[in-house]
């Protein structure tokens, strides 16, 4: 099975008020691990971006000046996502601004994410498993012990990479979260290998190297303590059922 967990920046909040994706990432699952491929793509809106969404992402007009538009990247885009299930937190938004994306674009080859794609909205997982609590990603990265440290600013290919963790540790885990050494990458961007820091619109990721998630086993003496215990609580209370 093949999943991308996917995420997107914009300029504003609702693409039929004229706001448009500056900001994609996507990291690839196959058979719930993480294979190392990865989409990155920054995009010139061409408009300007909400001071509101600057203060959310920390991504400028200036530094998005350069960048190609969306019809530049649209196919290698949708190549990277064609036929997998997308995994977005808060889904209805992102798929919403794809889809107003493809249909700015005209393409009789990409006409809507349904069309090519399954989705999963993570929002509505987590509100099924923990109703009532807060659902956002900080919140679950807390909730489940996922390291998002780095996430100061939103970012999307950073924010992809958590929820991907995340995503995993909430529906049942994995052998193995570091992302496997060597995955080809597929990005619009140079990769240099930097970390994102403080600049604006600079990657920041978690280290692709980062450790699994710590098996703890009991020692032998550890199991023989707790089969002593099992015993004098059936002899004081009569017959168990574990």
């Amino acid at each position: 099975m093949r999943q991308v967990v996917l995420d997107t920046e914009t300029t504003g909040l609702d693409p039929k008020a004229g706001h448009r994706i500056i900001e994609i990432g996507c990291v690839e699952l196959v058979n719930r691990k993480l294979t190392g491929r990865h989409y990155h793509q920054y995009i010139n809106p061409e408009r300007e971006v909400d001071d509101g969404a600057i203060e959310v992402h920390g991504i400028t007009n200036e530094f998005l000046a350069d960048k190609p538009v969306f019809a530049q990247i649209a196919d290698e885009f949708m190549t990277f996502c064609d036929g997998a299930e997308l995994v977005i937190h808060n889904a209805p938004f992102d798929v919403g601004f794809i889809d107003w994306e493809l249909k700015l674009l005209g393409s009789p080859r990409w006409q809507s994410v349904a069309a090519h794609c399954t989705v999963l909205d993570t929002l509505a997982l987590a509100r099924e498993k923990h109703p009532g609590q807060k659902n956002n990603l900080d919140a679950l990265c807390k909730r489940y012990f996922v390291d998002n440290s780095q996430r100061d600013l939103h970012g999307a290919l950073l924010d992809a990479e958590i929820l991907a963790d995340v995503y995993l540790m909430m529906t049942g885990g994995q052998t193995d979260l570091a992302l496997a050494q060597g995955g080809d990458q597929q990005s619009g961007e140079e990769e240099s290998g930097e970390q994102r820091d403080a600049a604006p619109g600079a990657i920041r990721r978690l280290a692709a190297d980062r450790k699994p998630l710590r098996v703890v086993k009991a020692s032998a003496e550890e199991v023989e303590a707790h089969q002593a215990m099992l015993a004098m609580l059936e002899k004081n209370a009569g017959k168990h059922f574990w």
